[in-house]
């Protein structure tokens, strides 16, 4: 996934309502730079509203310091995490091998015939 997608997660807007819910209060009572009570109760939201477990290091904890910031980073890990879940492969029912033990094995190239362009010779 793209950072433009990261913000279709976690947007400004989403941000700030979960923001506002820390102390009850109205989105615009919403101060554009966060405290650490409040990147932690954004962070707990997020998790909680994503169905995701977010790991900053220090670094890039240290690197939030207003709404924007969060939701560059956050939305980036939410996008990650939720796209690497997307692209796991699903896991089969019953295993794949046993389909295949039933077809026919491929046939035997003619003697003397000349493999296609980009095919291994067998």
């Amino acid at each position: 996934m793209g950072a433009n997608e990261s913000a279709v997660l976690l947007g400004r807007a989403e941000a700030i309502a979960m923001l506002a819910r820390y102390g009850d209060r109205s989105p615009d009572q919403v101060d554009e730079h966060l405290g650490s009570l409040e990147l932690t109760w954004l962070i707990a939201e997020a998790e909680q509203t994503y169905g995701v477990q977010l790991d900053l290091d220090d670094h890039r904890l240290d690197a939030i310091r207003t709404v924007d910031d969060a939701v560059a980073a956050l939305g980036a890990q939410i996008a990650e995490q939720l796209g690497a879940a997307l692209a796991a492969p699903p896991t089969p029912a019953s295993p794949p091998a046993a389909a295949a033990s039933n077809a026919a094995p491929p046939a035997p190239a003619p003697v003397g015939a000349r493999p296609e362009a980009g095919a291994a010779a067998p």
